[in-house]
């Protein structure tokens, strides 16, 4: 027998994720947002600020922000946070080696989020903050994680089965254990991704080097890369 699904408690995780994207918003601007009734975002509005989760934005009459509140669900107690921890020195490491920004990314449904970060010292340089959200399409990261899902996952992530092509690239990129993409979601910008893998061999999350084009050019990449899979290696290995 299906459950039925909470409709108001759907519509108030739209408002508090809103606010969370456009913050400080109002409740006529959140309303025009998400197509909703303005009376019933108001409610929204109260019950999460009655349970702290949002404040009045300081200083700007009618507007809402996130509360310091939410700071107490960034690093719980789970799989994730081990994997952060142990993914600590390694991306120090990587920065060192390569004097580039090397983050970590998990998968959220159907994104990625950045969860930890060793930013680059260079002037001019990546700098991807903690919690920001990178698309499953076209990035490196989907790139270095789609060879290791199963066949049903790969078919709903590309829209349809991957077909000889597309299994060549996947069988490359295991055998070679990073992807590029170069400035092909943001110009000027180089990412190379390697996958971090499970005891049961599917991905839990990607190492990723990026940094400006004018740095990251191609004769570097075999060197860059060939770090960064093992940094790979070696955290899947932990986790393992």
């Amino acid at each position: 027998m299906a459950v039925k699904r909470s409709r108001s408690a759907t519509r108030m995780l739209s408002v508090f994720e809103s606010i969370a994207h456009a913050q400080p918003i109002g409740v006529s601007a959140l309303a025009r947002l998400l197509e909703a009734d303005k009376s019933a975002v108001q409610r929204d509005l109260m019950t999460l600020a009655d349970a702290g989760w949002i404040r009045p934005a300081p200083g700007l009459a009618g507007q809402w922000e996130l509360s310091p509140h939410v700071l107490t669900l960034a690093r719980p107690p789970h799989s994730n946070e081990s994997l952060r921890l142990r993914a600590g020195p390694i991306l120090e490491r990587l920065r060192t080696e390569t004097g580039e920004t090397a983050y970590l990314a998990v998968p959220d449904g159907d994104h990625f989020v950045v969860m930890a970060a060793a930013e680059s010292h260079h002037l001019l340089r990546m700098v991807p903050a903690i919690g920001i959200v990178i698309p499953m399409q076209g990035s490196a990261t989907a790139r270095a994680v789609l060879p290791y899902l199963p066949k049903d996952q790969q078919a709903q992530i590309l829209g349809s089965p991957p077909d000889a092509g597309t299994r060549t690239e996947f069988d490359a990129t295991r055998t070679r254990g990073y992807t590029v993409n170069d400035e092909e979601l943001q110009a000027g910008a180089v990412a190379m991704a390697a996958a971090v893998l499970g005891p049961d061999g599917l991905p839990v999350g990607t190492l990723v080097l990026t940094g400006p084009a004018e740095r990251l050019k191609p004769d570097r990449r075999a060197a860059m890369g060939s770090l960064l899979s093992a940094g790979a290696r070696q955290l899947s290995t932990e986790t393992g």
